[in-house]
C-alpha cells in the first residue's frame, strides 16, 4: 500500500502532461465554445509553454486546449469547446485550429 502511494504523485503527472488543459473560469467563459478569429494565426512559430496555452485558449474562447506533438497521431472527432495546437519537431506552434 505503501509503494502505491508512493506511485500516485506519477500518475498525477503523467494526466497532467496529456493533450487536453483546462484553464481557469475567469479566462473562459462558462460554456464557451472555440471561436476561429485571425488572432490565433499570431501564435504560430512561438514554443509551447503553459502560458502560451492560456494565451490561446482566451483568443479562442475555449476552455479546452489539445496540444498535438509533431509526428503524433489524434483521433478526428470534433469538439467544439476545444482548440487544437499543432506543434512542429522544435515545439513551436505550427497551427491552431478549433476541434
Amino acid at each position: 500500500m505503501r509503494k502505491l502511494l508512493l506511485l500516485a504523485p506519477l500518475a498525477l503527472a503523467a494526466c497532467a502532461s496529456a493533450g487536453t488543459r483546462h484553464v481557469g473560469t475567469f479566462q473562459v467563459p462558462e460554456g464557451s465554445k472555440c471561436e476561429r478569429s485571425d488572432a490565433l494565426d499570431t501564435f504560430k512559430g512561438q514554443r509551447a509553454s503553459t502560458e502560451l496555452a492560456a494565451q490561446v485558449m482566451a483568443a479562442a474562447r475555449a476552455p479546452k486546449l489539445r496540444w498535438v506533438p509533431f509526428g503524433a497521431l489524434i483521433t478526428m472527432e470534433y469538439n467544439e469547446s476545444r482548440v487544437t495546437v499543432r506543434l512542429d519537431q522544435q515545439n513551436r506552434v505550427m497551427s491552431v485550429i478549433c476541434g
